[in-house]
């Protein structure tokens, strides 16, 4: 941003301008929200990248003794069978209804290779000549795991496109608070400053008033003047002296106002800026450029062609939901009952392959995504448009604003010359005796009223040229990048 403030000639006012843009909370505000969107556009970077896992589990588990029973007494009686049937012995087959109808006695007469679901040989699935399941199994495992999703319809790539113009609106956000920012603290200086000097007009004019009170009544006592002229010289004192509340109120206001833009407590400025000061001059011309210029230098209007970009890339990013994600999944590691085993390399287990995913059927939910970004999107167009069309209007109120005034402060100017030639004028003929007290207090009232209206204008004249350099984006100049294009041209 161009330092335009300096064009106002006041130190003060560069170093409070300075102080609040290192300090200012509004401003730490839009920085952070900068730093936020940087920080999701790496999220949406992240997912070009294969998504690797490191994980470890321990697990111990049980199972059912009675189902391992039934389960095993099943299968013994198959096997018990067919071998009794291919030896032919016929007390084979008592045996096994003995078994079967004591589980947990001796293998019988049938032979010692068949064993039983007693002491015999025993099934796999018992526990060897105890004729009991194995129950419990200890399983570590660890490894790693990784995914990697192929984007062959640019979903990813899309997402990228909307985070960077994310980031790009967060900063011309930022670029918009402080834009904000040095108009408000410029704005709030010079109507200080116009405050105080409206005090001090309020009070040489009290201190007349007052001679010309004084006066009324020394002649009113001496029988040379009627005592309507006390009564009318008293008001006018004490209208005057109505306004210097009001005022010394105005200055403290703008001063804490100062203070919470600067990030400080309201009244940490008082000692500062409570004596008296002129106001800032405004410089004699104010160069305007070419509305492609202000168009392209003011942050709102670019922070809203970069919300209409990011619209627009995340249609596309809804509209890739519509084909099928390709993937590659893999994982490795060791597991084994043993920990003693981890590290061995038979305990190591792998696998690896490719994967797609295309959602055939979802009720029509990828169609209304699609028509709801497609409905953002021509939300962000209008709001696009919207802002051309605020800035061109801004800078024309500010522009007609600044340059109407400045006539009215010409004219005020020679009406304050002409009063103080009336007072001068009133004054005399009155000690001559030409005319009554009545003109001169008529007089001095004209002079004040007119020397408030010309501090007021000499005021509304600079704040409307702050809203007029806001308007126009902050400065002349254009921005770093249209600088560097000017350069290379």
């Amino acid at each position: 941003l161009t330092e335009w403030w300096q064009a106002l000639g006041d130190p003060r006012l560069d170093d409070l301008i300075r102080r609040a843009s290192e300090s200012n909370l509004d401003l730490r505000i839009a920085t952070a929200r900068v730093a936020e969107a940087r920080a999701l556009r790496d999220v949406a970077v992240a997912d070009f990248w294969p998504q690797v896992n490191l994980n470890g589990s321990y697990a111990y588990r049980g199972s059912s003794r009675n189902a391992s029973r039934q389960r095993s007494a099943s299968l013994n009686w198959r096997s018990q069978l067919a071998s009794s049937a291919a030896a032919g012995a016929s007390n084979a087959i008592g045996n096994q209804v003995n078994n079967l109808l004591n589980p947990g006695g001796t293998g019988g007469t049938g032979g010692t290779g068949a064993g039983g679901l007693g002491s015999g040989g025993g099934s796999g699935l018992t526990g060897g000549s105890t004729g009991q399941a194995i129950r419990d199994v200890h399983l570590f495992q660890a490894g790693f795991d990784a995914s990697w999703e192929l984007d062959v319809f640019g979903r990813i790539r899309r997402s990228v496109e909307a985070a960077d113009a994310d980031v790009q609106a967060s900063e011309e956000d930022r670029r918009a608070v402080l834009v904000t920012l040095l108009a408000d603290v410029a704005l709030n200086y010079v109507q200080l400053r116009g405050y105080q000097q409206r005090l001090a007009v309020a009070e040489r004019n009290i201190i007349d008033q007052q001679a010309t009170v004084d006066v009324t009544e020394d002649r009113h006592r001496a029988g040379f003047s009627p005592e309507l002229e006390v009564h009318q010289a008293r008001a006018l004192l004490e209208t005057t002296q109505s306004q210097v509340p009001l005022l010394s109120s105005a200055i403290r206001q703008s001063i804490y106002q100062l203070g919470v833009l600067l990030g400080e407590p309201p009244e940490a400025l008082l000692e500062e800026l409570l004596a008296d000061a002129p106001i800032p001059t405004a410089p004699p011309e104010v160069p305007m450029g070419l509305p492609s210029d202000l168009l392209r230098r003011r942050p709102d209007v670019r922070a809203a062609e970069r919300a209409l970009a990011a619209a627009t890339a995340r249609i596309g990013v809804a509209t890739a939901d519509l084909f099928p994600t390709f993937s590659l999944t893999g994982n490795v590691g060791p597991a084994t009952s043993n920990i003693k085993h981890f590290l061995d390399e038979n305990s190591l287990a792998w696998s690896v392959g490719p994967g797609v995913s295309w959602p055939v059927f979802q009720g029509g939910r990828i169609q209304a995504n699609i028509r709801a970004q497609n409905a953002r999107q021509e939300q962000a167009l209008a709001a696009y448009a919207r802002a051309v069309l605020t800035a061109l209007q801004e800078v024309e109120n500010a522009l007609v604003a600044y340059n109407n005034e400045k006539v009215r402060y010409e004219t005020l100017s020679r009406a304050v010359h002409a009063n103080q030639e009336a007072v001068a004028i009133a004054t005399l003929r009155e000690e001559k005796g030409v005319v009554n007290f009545l003109s001169v207090i008529d007089s001095l009232r004209s002079l004040y009223s007119t020397q408030d209206q010309l501090i007021q204008s000499q005021t509304t004249t600079l704040t409307n040229l702050i809203a007029l350099y806001k308007a126009l984006g902050g400065g002349w100049e254009p921005p770093e990048d249209m600088r560097t294009e000017n350069s290379d041209r």
